[in-house]
């Protein structure tokens, strides 16, 4: 899948670098070409001797190496790659790379080059939290910088929380993606997943039965279609997918601003199942029985119609705006009337009623309803209908 494709790595100075020599091998098993470059710190982890022996290449250390200069210069090395890779990208590279510092060779191939980026962060949880880190995080999605990861678990510095190097099998994913020549190259895809929960006070919260697995699913299709997916996600129960752009949120209000954040695309679809309703006055501390038998009184306030939003907007709208109706009778029929109050062009349509099992189960059963009529497609495996979908998405905006 790899094949012929060359890969400038930048191995940064962290604990994680030692996975960049794994990363080379797994590459090279996919027919990759990987030249490698070692930051300064990058090398109190990782031997110059190492990363070359297992890239078959030399590895590239000094910007004021002049034989390097006479033979490659940072230049050509920049734009002789058909991706640059940055694993792990630690909290000062991604400084230098959103304020376009360069005063050493990685710092300065990654303001040179005219590919693609993709960076794998790794560093301690509080550095990634930080909110100077964040800054520069947003900075570089901006500018179209590729993130995958970090992961959340334990570090070696004796904490836990997100930090951790994304694993390896998870960056060559997204890799492939960054490198597809689908029929989504070069398109951005917003998609919503997952649930969001509203809260009630600290502890308690409304939600629903969704696990987020048909918006992953979807998410992963148009990523191996070759779109830039920005993926905004409740709390689901099932993982997002590798090599897209992961936006956690929890709660509608702040899925809405994620959705916002995200824009402009070439299309937005709205697979999340977003609570309705949120309670106003929610409790700052657990609500406790009083022994009264009273219970207590939650005030309701509308949340905010994110599909209904984006399908209307006066400019900047996607061209292809899908939403997802999830019914439990008369399906095809609430799902045409939601086509037309929201404004939207599609809307995915499915029958959770509790004995199809389709609500956090493995496999949905969806209408398609468009400006054209209604489209029953049969009971598929939820990646097999995702990639239907996405296989129609692409179709649409060709």
């Amino acid at each position: 899948m790899l094949a012929d494709k060359r890969i400038l790595l930048i191995i940064g100075g962290g604990i994680a670098a030692f996975k960049s020599l794994d990363l080379i091998r797994r590459l090279r098993e996919q027919g990759a070409t990987v030249v490698p470059v070692l930051t300064k710190a990058g090398e109190e982890f990782v031997t110059p001797l190492s990363a070359s022996a297992l890239a078959a290449q030399k590895v590239y250390r000094d910007l004021f190496d002049l034989t390097d200069e006479a033979e490659m210069g940072h230049i050509e090395l920049s734009r002789a790659a058909d991706l640059v890779v940055v694993a792990p990208a630690t909290a000062d590279l991604m400084a230098k790379m959103a304020h376009g510092h360069a005063n050493d060779l990685a710092s300065t191939l990654l303001m040179a080059t005219d590919k693609r980026v993709l960076i794998a962060p790794a560093m301690n949880v509080r550095m990634w939290e930080h909110a100077a880190t964040q800054r520069n995080l947003a900075t570089l999605q901006g500018d179209g910088v590729l993130v995958v990861g970090p992961d959340e678990g334990a570090m070696a510095c004796g904490e836990f929380g997100p930090g951790r190097m994304a694993e390896v099998p998870e960056i060559v994913a997204a890799i492939t993606a960054a490198l597809s020549e689908g029929p989504l190259k070069g398109r951005h895809v917003l998609v919503t997943s997952g649930p969001t929960h509203e809260p009630i006070d600290p502890v308690r919260y409304i939600a629903n039965r969704s696990s987020g697995a048909q918006g992953t699913a979807l998410a992963a299709a148009l990523r191996d279609l070759g779109a830039r997916v920005s993926f905004v996600t409740g709390p689901a129960s099932v993982p997002p997918p590798a090599g897209v752009e992961v936006i956690r949120v929890e709660t509608a209000q702040e899925m809405a601003g994620a959705v916002k954040a995200a824009l402009p695309a070439d299309a937005a679809v709205f697979a999340a199942a977003v609570a309705d309703w949120r309670v106003e006055n929610a409790a700052a501390q657990k609500m406790k029985k009083d022994g009264s038998g009273a219970a207590p009184a939650l005030e309701f306030a509308e949340n905010p119609d994110i599909l209904a939003g984006v399908a209307q907007m006066a400019e900047g709208r996607p061209r292809l705006v899908v939403g997802f109706a999830a019914e439990t009778e008369s399906v095809e029929a609430h799902a045409t009337a939601k086509r037309a109050r929201k404004g939207c062009d599609w809307i995915v349509a499915n029958d959770v009623s509790p004995g199809t099992g389709i609500m956090g189960g493995a496999e949905n059963a969806v209408t398609l309803i468009t400006a054209e009529g209604a489209e029953t497609w049969p009971r598929l495996s939820k990646a097999e209908t995702a990639r239907r979908l996405a296989l129609r998405i692409a179709a649409a905006l060709a």
